[in-house]
This record gives structure tokens, sequence and C-alpha cells, in this order.
């Protein structure tokens, strides 16, 4: 079983950055595929990315596409999330998740019911 954490949230300014980290425990972290999901206030929860075991394969929604990053270093057990050029629309609690088969496929037709394990969020707030 692996634990997730997440840290790096915080306030920024619309235009700004920032990069989120997922730190993980367990010494088979390095096989699993990981996602990145965000819920805002009164909305669904959204995947908005994904890294599978390699680091190469990747998802992105088209809501984040060309300004997020996803990355992992598995020597660290983390995965990371940078984020660039942010919108007001991108505040939420953002949460890395690990996949119900730990090594589920990355593809565009990655899923979030493709995600089983939570890690507790870390909020983002983007003001203009």
């Amino acid at each position: 079983q692996v634990q997730l954490v997440e840290s790096g949230g915080g306030l920024v300014q619309a235009g700004g950055s920032l990069r989120l980290s997922c730190a993980a425990s367990g010494r088979t972290f390095s096989v699993y595929t990981v996602g990145w999901s965000r819920q805002a206030p009164g909305k669904e929860r959204e995947l908005i990315a994904a890294i599978d075991w390699s680091g190469g394969s990747t998802y992105y929604a088209d809501s984040v596409k060309d300004r997020f990053t996803i990355s992992r270093d598995n020597a660290k057990n983390t995965v990371y999330l940078q984020m660039n050029s942010l919108k007001p629309e991108d505040t939420a609690v953002y949460y890395c998740a690990t996949p119900y088969f730990s090594q589920a496929t990355v593809s565009p037709w990655t899923s979030i019911t493709d995600f089983g394990s939570w890690g507790q969020g870390t909020q983002v707030t983007v003001s203009t």
C-alpha cells in the first residue's frame, strides 16, 4: 500500500507559478502510475494529469495542457506538478492518487475512475 502526501500549494497571483509535490511511502512506488486531480468548491473532482511508472507516458486534461507539467523522480519517491500561467479558475484543492491497478496504462482515455487511493490534498488559490 502506498501512502501519498501532497505539498506545495498556496496563494499565487494570476500568471504565476507553483510546483506541487506528491511524496509517497512504500518501496514499490516506482512501479505505480500516479495522477493529479483537483476539486473546486461545488464542482466534481477532475483528473488533470497522469504519468506512468517510467515517466514515458503522460496525460493532460485540455484545461491544463501546455501550462502544467507532470514529472516524477522515482529515486525520491516523488511526483511533481509544475503549474505555470495560473488562472483564477485553477483555484481548487489538488490531490495526487494512485490507480486501482498500480501499472495502469496512461493514454488519452485515462479517467479519474481509474484512481482509487488519494492523498489529503493541498489548496491552491489563484488571485486576480
